[in-house]
C-alpha cells in the first residue's frame, strides 16, 4: 500500500475502531458536530500540514432506548455526531481536495445502518444516512479526483462490546457465521486499503466487514 507522504485525519480517533485507524494513519480531534469547530480544526491542520489527502470519518456515539422512550434530545445528540459530523468534516476539507484534484474520505457506517436494530433507531437512521451521503458524494466527485467510500463494521471488539453482558454475546455470535467479534485492526487495514494507491479504482462502496452477519 502506498500512503507516503499523504497526510491523514482521523475524528473520533480516541478509542476503538477510530484509534486503530489513526494509529494506521494520523489523528486529530474537534468537536465534529459544532461547525465552527470542526472549521477552526480545518484551518489549524492546513495551517500545519499544507494540505489534506485523506479524511476518515469515524467519530461516532450511540444513545440506545426504544422509540417510545426515545426523547428529541437523544435522537438529536445522536444525528448531530454521526451524520451532521460528517458533513461538517468533510465539507471544511473538500475545497481543498478539489483544488489539489486528489482526496479520500472514507465514512464509517454501521450493519445497524444496513438491518436496524431494537433500540438503535437514531443511531441507525443517523449510519444509513451517512451510506446514502457516500454515494451521492461520489457521484459528485468522481471525476475531480476525489474518492468517497464507507465501511460498515459488524460487531467489533471495542468498549461498547466489551460492555454487553456474556449472555447478549453468546446470542449475537450466534448470529455471525465466523462466530467471532471482529477487531479494530481488522477495520483498520480496510481503511487503509481504500486510502492507499491499491484503492484507486473504489469509490461508492460500503464494504460490510461483519463475519458474515449481513450478506
Amino acid at each position: 500500500m502506498k500512503l507516503k507522504d499523504r497526510t491523514a485525519l482521523v475524528t473520533g480517533g480516541s478509542r476503538g475502531i477510530g484509534r486503530a485507524v489513526a494509529l494506521a494513519l494520523a489523528e486529530e480531534e474537534a468537536d465534529v458536530a459544532d461547525y465552527p469547530d470542526t472549521f477552526r480544526m480545518a484551518q489549524g491542520v492546513l495551517r500545519e500540514f499544507g494540505h489534506l489527502d485523506i479524511l476518515v470519518n469515524n467519530a461516532g456515539i450511540n444513545s440506545d432506548k426504544t422509540f417510545v422512550k426515545m426523547d428529541h434530545a437523544s435522537w438529536r445528540k445522536v444525528l448531530a455526531i454521526n451524520l451532521d459530523g460528517v458533513f461538517n468534516c468533510t465539507k471544511v476539507f473538500v475545497d481543498q481536495m478539489l483544488k489539489q484534484s486528489y482526496g479520500r474520505v472514507v465514512n464509517v457506517t454501521s450493519v445497524i445502518g444496513q438491518i436496524g436494530n431494537f433500540g438503535q433507531a437514531n443511531y441507525a437512521a443517523s449510519k444509513a444516512g451517512v451510506a446514502a451521503f457516500t454515494k451521492s458524494l461520489a457521484k459528485e466527485l468522481a471525476g475531480k479526483g476525489v474518492t468517497v467510500n464507507a465501511i460498515a463494521p459488524g460487531f467489533i471488539e471495542t468498549e461498547m462490546i466489551q460492555g454487553i453482558p456474556d449472555k447478549v454475546k453468546e446470542k449475537l455470535l450466534a448470529q455471525i457465521p465466523l462466530r467471532r467479534f471482529g477487531t479494530a485492526e481488522e477495520v483498520a487495514r480496510a481503511v487503509c486499503y481504500l486510502v492507499s494507491a491499491d484503492g484507486d479504482y473504489i469509490t461508492g462502496a460500503e464494504v460490510s466487514i461483519n463475519g458474515g452477519l449481513l450478506m
